[in-house]
């Protein structure tokens, strides 16, 4: 799946508007010679496909960026446009650093978390991880920090203190974020605070921290501090008055939310003239703004989509004099002598034809042995876990937010209409009507047309949710309850133990309304051409217009001008926070409805229930929710489709 960007308002640019006219038409050449020959890494995947091309622009200190990649690290076997794999990534790093190192400058690689939860590569195998870890390692990664996903369950926080922090040692941060050591209970840093470094070629002086907004659904061998309170730690205000030459903040936080906000104004206040660049994510979107003209931040999509691209050019090393005029007061504004820098993004495509175009390679020349060695070892792994495997083939394409909902066209609708009735089934109260609520963020991608295998039914549903109920509740209140989850008034956000945006998917955290392109959205239904990729055309294929395919086509703050593939827009539909399934009811709408039903809903939301309950004057507590079917949603989903759904496509 991909999305267009919500458009926010430009306040002002710190970057010129690249023009890539020349650039288009010789990388639509240059795509076209390559498309026959280029086949990704991964056994099955779809062949990438040629798209007009923006290039990278260099600067002084340049950076790769991965974020929520959520154990996408195969690549996405079913869409072109994203099918190269880590092997890849290992690859294309490989030569962007000799890049670096040929023109004198400095690449750094960054990842801002949440690699887990999502992908059967993770997901299918026991325990969970056992081959992400030895995969994830063999990319050199210079900055590194934790996301939300890697601590819901103790177990996993555990394989990130045991595995991940080892495999990267000093190059790990964890700026806010405590780890309690089982041996002896004692609450420790999960890694070092911050890192101080020095570039390879420039000896810039680096100061990198890496933090986590302020969560609260941590598993129990976690603390997570919040970021107001980090910044008034000693650690902290000795790491800001370093004095280096760019302070670097990574975070599983979006570039919007506001502990980047609170961030920069603690490092800005002491230090006038450093640049300061933010990397961020969490929210799965493309995104970049600037919190003044020495700052820039940018978040790089989801799933091993993108690979974010983020260079700065001006004067970098710092003097005495910028020393002295950073330290003179707190709250002295600026030098207007102080050098000037800009700063460009560039959010790449993970598509083999667009790697190659960024190195000026070929499907010979631009896989290194390590990369082979990698996408092998995925290759391997793939195998063992069995991710082939076919429960049914889906007859159509279902989607997240590419349709309304309700519509033929959701995946929401069809969960709602034909799967939750069949596996919302308690023997023991089957005669017993129900209400069914599951949240939407429990669905984390779309479903294609074709093969539903083993590793697509973690594709869409990752988590171990179960299904919980409380029996026999009145259905004046029980009606109710899905109303509140869906318009969360003053009393729910009081009382609710988190936002209630985290019940639905992360994209809305940035993305509040639908958006809606005068294109109408195309049929994916060509015979040979992979479902969801299907070239475009603005006139119906004339020789004058490059054909382009649907993908990414964000703005940001800084402009439109950020994705390096040019592509045909996709439509971006708001889903509810929940959706609810009625089971056992009359069908007769001139019936009166029962007087007491069965409230089933997602493990995952029980503590919003719970508080949508009392409000709606239901007296219960958790002692009252119990297990309504046993299993996960996920294996019952496959059971479903294994049921449901042809053997043979």
């Amino acid at each position: 799946m991909t999305l267009h960007q919500k458009p926010y308002i430009v306040t002002y640019s710190v970057t010129h508007r690249y023009a890539f006219v020349m650039a288009v038409k010789a990388s639509i050449l240059v795509a076209s010679a390559i498309a026959t020959l280029a086949r990704a890494a991964q056994p099955g995947a779809a062949s990438p496909i040629a798209a007009p091309m923006r290039d990278l622009v260099w600067g002084k200190l340049n950076f790769l960026h991965t974020t929520d990649t959520h154990g996408w690290h195969g690549g996405h076997l079913q869409e072109a446009q994203y099918s190269a794999d880590w092997g890849d990534y290992i690859s294309f790093a490989e030569h962007l650093r000799k890049e670096a190192d040929g023109q004198g400058v400095d690449l750094l690689l960054v990842d801002t978390g949440d690699r887990v939860e999502g992908n059967g590569l993770y997901d299918a195998s026991n325990p969970k991880g056992k081959y992400y870890y030895d995969i994830y390692r063999e990319q050199d990664v210079d900055i590194i920090c934790t996301g939300n996903h890697e601590l819901y369950h103790a177990s996993t926080a555990d394989g990130e203190h045991l595995r991940t922090i080892p495999n990267f040692q000093d190059k790990y941060v964890a700026s806010n974020l405590d780890y309690i050591d089982p041996k002896t209970g004692l609450q420790i840093p999960m890694a070092q605070r911050y890192r101080k470094f020095q570039t390879k070629n420039q000896k810039l002086i680096i100061v990198a921290m890496g933090f986590l907004f302020d969560f609260t659904g941590n598993a129990n061998n976690t603390v997570v501090q919040p970021v107001r309170e980090t910044i008034k730690e000693q650690w902290f205000q000795d790491a800001i008055r370093e004095n280096p030459d760019v302070f670097v903040v990574i975070g599983h936080v979006g570039v919007k939310m506001p502990e980047f906000k609170e961030i920069f104004t603690a490092i800005r206040k002491q230090n006038h003239l450093t640049p300061i660049i933010f990397f961020g994510g969490h929210v799965h979107v493309r995104d970049a703004t600037a919190y003044d003209s020495r700052s820039f931040a940018i978040a790089s999509g989801r799933y091993f989509e993108t690979i974010g691209w983020m260079s700065v050019d001006g004067d970098l090393k710092r003097t005495t004099k910028d020393v002295v005029a950073t330290a003179v007061n707190d709250d002295e504004p600026p030098s207007t002598e102080a050098a000037e820098f800009s700063f460009h993004r560039r959010y790449i495509d993970n598509n083999l034809l667009g790697l190659y175009y960024h190195t000026g390679l070929n499907k010979t020349t631009f896989p290194t042995d390590h990369g082979r060695n990698v996408s092998q070892m995925i290759a391997q792994a793939r195998k063992d876990l069995d991710l082939d495997y076919t429960f049914g083939c889906a007859p159509k394409n279902l989607w997240m937010t590419r349709a309304p909902y309700p519509s033929e066209d959701s995946i929401y609708t069809w969960l709602e209409k034909e799967v939750l009735p069949e596996i919302a089934i308690n023997d023991d109260r089957k005669d017993v009507p129900r209400l069914v609520i599951m949240n939407t963020g429990a669905i984390r991608f779309d479903v294609f047309k074709g093969k539903f295998t083993r590793d697509t039914t973690y594709i869409i549903s990752p988590f171990l949710s179960v299904l919980n109920y409380i029996p026999d509740v009145p259905y004046e209140v029980a009606s109710k309850v899905i109303g509140l989850l869906n318009n969360a008034g003053r009393i729910m956000e009081e009382h609710a133990p988190m936002d209630a945006r985290f019940m639905a998917i992360p994209e809305q955290f940035a993305i509040t309304q639908d958006i809606i392109h005068e294109k109408p959205m195309p049929s994916f239904a060509s015979e040979g051409l992979v479902d969801g990729q299907k070239p475009l055309s603005g006139d119906g294929g004339s020789k004058k217009e490059p054909v382009l395919i649907e993908g990414y086509t964000t703005k940001d703050d800084i402009g439109d001008d950020g994705d390096d593939a040019i592509h045909s827009a996709i439509n971006f539909y708001v889903v509810p926070n929940c959706i609810q399934a009625e089971v056992g009811f009359s069908p007769k709408e001139e019936d009166e409805k029962p007087k007491k039903i069965d409230l089933v809903f997602f493990d995952f939301i029980q503590p919003w229930v719970m508080v949508a309950l009392k409000i709606s004057g239901g007296d219960y507590t958790n002692d009252d929710a119990k297990r309504y079917v046993n299993g996960t949603f996920t294996e019952l989903m496959a059971g479903w489709i294994k049921e449901n759904w042809p053997a043979n496509c």
